[in-house]
């Protein structure tokens, strides 16, 4: 099969979608597939619509060769790859990732809002721009013949506003690896390696480590970001690892923490909340009193090895290979139908 992946980022880059492309390219590639990655970032110097055209434009002659098309985001990438796709007549599939206009909102306002209220309260103060991004979101999530979310809370959150319920709608989770072992602390550094985002709630964080109370307990906040590999190596020699956003759909540094059995703190706006009550540290992240207790809770030496244990006995695992079947099975599904 010829598969043409349409992604915002790709390595060296850093981010969720970068690895998730390149991963699906090896895999792929490794079963005999043909795979094209088409890089919409390679355009970010050019004005908004301008990339886009110019994006546009330089996918074409792939995603005609392609038999399917996988788009990893809902705008950048995601709006010229179901233009292309539509004009060639090939099967799109979309990934829906994050969620680019609340990103772009609260980086704007300031407005701290979660990710679970932002349609309900904030569509009213769109500005133009905003107004446009939310038009062409929807006809592109509108216009794929399939969507594949990673969890059901963000289908959830998406399906009213954007009037996807007779939509084609899938859930293939992220990425679960085999533990990789870790090292002792030597420290009490908790790591986030979030970008300087708004909406990462990084500002309420680190007033919360600058707290009396939390500095008396020699707790450290990290919050550089470095490649992958190399960051996975830092979460193995941390204490723990803390994600306290106003919304993270699935946060691969979470799943880092995992592999490498790091007691960790995550927000409970999250679509892991299901799938990880048993061995996660919830926060409010609109709490900086939840997020210091919970802090203050892990830095004692017998809650931190009883949640270490707690993660050490979770082993569920989710393969690039099982993913990858996935979207195989998702596209012959739905080629399937298109032949009845």
């Amino acid at each position: 099969m010829k598969i043409l992946i349409a992604t915002g980022i790709y390595p060296p880059e850093i981010g969720g979608p970068a690895e998730y492309a390149s991963n699906l390219r090896r895999v792929w590639e490794e079963g005999g597939h043909k795979v094209e990655v088409r890089v919409f970032s390679r355009f970010n110097d050019l004005p908004t619509g301008i990339r886009h055209a110019a994006y546009l434009l330089s996918i074409l002659p792939g995603v005609w060769r392609s038999d399917m098309v996988l788009a990893l985001d809902t705008y950048s990438a995601g709006l010229p790859a179901v233009l292309a796709s539509r004009l060639c007549g090939r099967k799109i599939l979309l990934r829906t990732g994050g969620d680019f206009l609340w990103e772009a909102y609260v980086e704007r306002t300031g407005e701290l809002v979660l990710l679970r209220e932002f349609y309900k309260q904030k569509i009213s103060k769109f500005s133009g721009k905003e107004k446009i991004i939310f038009a062409l979101t929807k006809f592109v999530l509108r216009h794929v013949d399939a969507l594949v979310w990673s969890t059901e809370w963000q289908k959830s959150i998406f399906l009213k506003p954007y009037g996807l319920a007779s939509r084609t709608n899938f859930i293939v989770e992220n990425y679960y690896g085999p533990k990789i072992g870790s090292s002792a602390p030597e420290r009490k550094n908790f790591i986030a390696g979030t970008r300087p985002l708004k909406w990462k709630n990084s500002a309420r964080l680190k007033r919360v480590f600058d707290r009396p109370e939390v500095k008396g307990e020699s707790l450290e906040y990290d919050d550089t970001t470095i490649p992958h590999e190399k960051f996975l190596e830092k979460i193995q020699r941390s204490y723990a690892v803390v994600i306290a956003t106003l919304g993270d759909i699935s946060p691969n540094t979470i799943l880092d923490a995992i592999r490498a059995d790091k007691p960790f703190i995550l927000t409970q706006e999250t679509g892991f909340y299901d799938k990880l009550r048993d061995i996660a540290l919830f926060v409010d992240p609109e709490s900086e009193d939840d997020i210091a207790s919970k802090l203050i809770f892990l830095s004692d030496h017998v809650n931190y090895d009883a949640q270490k244990r707690k993660i050490e006995a979770f082993t569920f695992t989710h393969s690039w290979e099982e993913m990858s079947g996935k979207y195989l099975a998702i596209y012959n599904q739905l080629a399937g139908k298109s032949q009845n």
